[in-house]
């Protein structure tokens, strides 16, 4: 193997997805109630029982991959004599990109002829799953390290990302909404619309009544966006927290619209990092469009 490509637990791809296109990932940290647990693509906390403890109360804070840890994770393939290809969680969102870069030039001390790339992702979730699909893809056609890590550069703003909320209780524990806004847009049935930027932050773009007008909408977001609009023969994957029929209803009509599409749409779990934060009723939509400019 020329080189390992990796990624960090916030991909929200399923282990078995990861094994099979030979993705390695490194898990954040979060905290439930206290205790300190590994975002390990749901082994430790199936999922369902992570979203229903949230429901019920439970206190879920999160930690950053450090250092350190960065360090033990690169050493692992560089002493086997394999190069690193790391692509990590949007700058606008965390940190962890900076200490995925202290690693590797600490590591590059210790064995300066092997290769460590680190790329910034800015995407976030499935999105983030979705470059690394594509990045695998140039990886298995032939494309060097270097050449692979380039085409990620050069490609990661036309993945597009797109996410609506039925349930705002979380957006609001977590500062994100404020209580009185929370509040009148949890008695308006308000289903706020959000997207990532260019800078890889995740913005607010509209505040949209039921939730059947919202999934008709973020539909329409794809049709305005997507790479050769309608006819666009790209992959697309959907992440949901705890809300899989929201995700299905939003498949089923971009399966419809758009009969060119790579494959069926990819219906992928919200992980328990970026969950402790949504919290259950969020559905994010991911594709490959025109080039993020705002």
């Amino acid at each position: 193997m020329a080189y390992q490509l990796s990624c960090s637990s916030s991909c929200d791809l399923s282990l078995e997805h990861l094994r099979r296109r030979n993705i390695e990932y490194i898990p954040f940290h979060y905290q439930m109630d206290g205790k300190d647990l590994l975002d390990d693509l749901g082994q430790t906390i199936p999922y369902p029982d992570f979203y229903k403890a949230m429901e019920n109360g439970a206190d879920t804070r999160t930690s950053q991959i450090n250092q350190d840890e960065y360090e033990k994770f690169f050493t692992s393939f560089l002493e086997k004599g394999i190069d690193v290809l790391h692509v990590d969680l949007s700058t606008g969102i965390s940190g962890t990109v900076n200490a995925a870069r202290l690693a590797r030039d600490a590591v590059k001390e210790k064995f300066p002829e092997r290769e460590v790339i680190v790329v910034d992702s800015l995407a976030a979730s499935s999105g983030f799953g979705l470059l690394m699909d594509a990045i695998a893809d140039r990886r298995d056609e032939g494309m060097s390290i270097q050449e692979a890590a380039q085409w990620a550069e050069d490609n990661k703003l036309y993945v597009h990302h797109w996410f609506f909320s039925t349930d705002l209780k979380f957006y609001i524990k977590g500062g994100r909404v404020s209580k009185t806004a929370g509040v009148v847009g949890t008695l308006l049935n308000i289903c706020p619309l959000l997207n990532v930027d260019y800078l890889g932050r995740l913005i607010p773009r509209d505040k949209i009544r039921t939730k059947k007008k919202v999934i008709r909408e973020i539909v329409r977001r794809m049709e305005q966006h997507a790479q050769n609009g309608l006819q666009y023969d790209g992959k697309c994957y959907i992440s949901n927290s705890a809300c899989y029929e929201d995700a299905k209803e939003v498949a089923d009509l971009i399966e419809a619209n758009f009969p060119n599409m790579k494959g069926k749409v990819l219906i992928n779990s919200i992980g328990s990092l970026i969950g402790s934060h949504t919290g259950p009723g969020t559905v994010a939509l991911f594709f490959m469009g025109d080039k993020r400019v705002d």
